[in-house]
């Protein structure tokens, strides 16, 4: 056990740990973590336009009746998430270098907008099209706004503040006197880099015609198909709670890496329930919520099984104190007290079911999804939720409350009999005491 650990920690954790401290990674984390109240809200919007009623009721016919309405938060929210990403991004990345947060965060969302192309849509088009107010002219298409986006979000987000620095760096810059306002200051100073970012960015797309979005996905394609799959799923599982066994905090190592692709994949399903396709035919299953509300129910490692275990079958003091402290936090998905309490944390014994739990879960959940007896995610919920409460509302199914409920009895099974070995190992301890 003690050579596991050394060549975990020196091989693995280590490096991870380090890698999801560099200053970019942590720009890209940051910057997309700052959008998930906005897909936490705006994705609500679909349960309210298509409520999980039966379609005969007057109030399920008014709500999709008026659904295009309705939706107008959504499209606001999470149809344009990577404009929001791309300011956050470049926020974070430029307080990391002591520069403008606000200077680098709009010069990330220019640069990213820049690789958008307007169209031009004539008054008689627009008049033969019949759509209230809407006379014509330049608009911007949607499309690439959302998460189709985010990987060009992050690259030209970088990119942009990566201009930013050298140029004051090198003193490309106007300096004002001492007597201006510092506001008034910092706009003077960014005039230069944004000159250039628009140069940049402008002039690669809209004159020299290169089309970031369509380079980048034929690039990060392969990738997010395979991200989709019961492989890649059990793989991150498998990392994440390999990660937390030695006291790192998993979700946000493998997250750092995973989100970008994880919000590609939840907004094609976000996308697809807005077009009224049905919950079970949506595109995608590994979304985030995917894994927030049947793997790790409870907390990571799916532990509400283990504190159910303490709470009402231990006969140790200390497995017992534990599980009555640890189970309320562990039904809204808090299970540090669990973790570091037991601990799971270096210990033999749960370390076991801790990662066998969650990628049993993972299976019955994806073969549950794949065959259409549960809906695919489409909404984000709080992730402080009880488990059914939130699969429900994720995927506007009942039937995924149903087997919440099941993947928690399937997590107690898993982990109650390491549970009694290390209960009664507590319990020969205190006794000897």
């Amino acid at each position: 056990m003690n050579f596991f650990v050394k060549f975990l920690d020196e091989k693995l954790s280590q490096p991870m740990a380090r890698l999801s401290t560099q200053r970019h990674l942590q720009a890209v984390r940051d910057g997309i973590i700052a959008t998930l109240p906005l897909i936490v809200v705006g994705s609500f919007f679909l349960i309210i336009a298509a409520p999980p009623l039966p379609e005969s009721w007057k109030i399920t016919m008014t709500l999709k009746a008026n659904a295009g309405t309705i939706l107008l938060p959504y499209r606001v929210t999470v149809t344009i998430m990577s404009v929001y990403a791309a300011f956050g991004i470049g926020y974070s990345l430029a307080e990391s270098y002591k520069l403008d947060g606000l200077s680098g965060g709009i010069l990330a969302t220019i640069a990213f907008l820049s690789t958008i192309i307007p169209i031009n849509v004539p008054a008689d088009v627009a008049a033969a099209a019949n759509i209230p107010n809407f006379a014509g002219g330049w608009h911007l298409p949607a499309n690439n706004l959302g998460g189709a986006g985010m990987f060009v979000a992050i690259v030209t987000s970088l990119l942009a503040v990566e201009i930013f620095r050298l140029a004051d760096k090198s003193g490309l810059k106007i300096s004002m006197p001492d007597a201006v306002p510092p506001s008034v200051a910092r706009s003077f100073e960014a005039l230069v880099p944004t000159a250039l970012v628009m140069l940049l960015f402008g002039g690669l797309t809209y004159f020299i015609g290169f089309r970031w979005h369509e380079v980048m996905m034929n690039l990060v394609r392969p990738l997010v198909n395979a991200s989709d799959s019961l492989v890649s799923v059990l793989i991150l599982v498998l990392l994440i709670t390999l990660f937390w066994s030695f006291g790192i905090h998993g979700v946000s190592i493998v997250g750092t890496l995973a989100r970008p692709i994880w919000l590609v994949l939840f907004e094609a399903n976000t996308d697809a329930a807005a077009a009224g396709i049905a919950g079970s035919a949506l595109p995608a299953i590994a979304a985030e919520p995917f894994f927030q509300w049947f793997i790790w129910i409870g907390g990571s490692g799916a532990t509400l099984g283990l504190a159910i275990a303490m709470a009402f079958f231990s006969k140790s003091a200390y497995s017992k104190a534990l599980g009555k402290t640890g189970f309320a936090p562990a039904l809204f998905n808090i299970n540090e007290p669990i973790i570091f309490g037991a601990p799971i944390v270096l210990n033999p014994i749960l370390i076991v079911p801790f990662i066998t739990a969650p990628m049993v879960m993972a299976v019955v959940a994806w073969f549950a999804t794949s065959l259409g007896f549960v809906n695919r995610v489409s909404v984000t919920p709080p992730w402080t939720l009880p488990g059914p409460i939130g699969a429900f509302l994720a995927t506007n199914d009942w039937r995924a409350g149903v087997l919440s409920v099941i993947l928690i009895l399937i997590s107690f099974a898993i982990y109650y009999p390491f549970f009694r070995i290390y209960d009664n190992n507590l319990l020969k301890e205190e006794q000897e005491n």
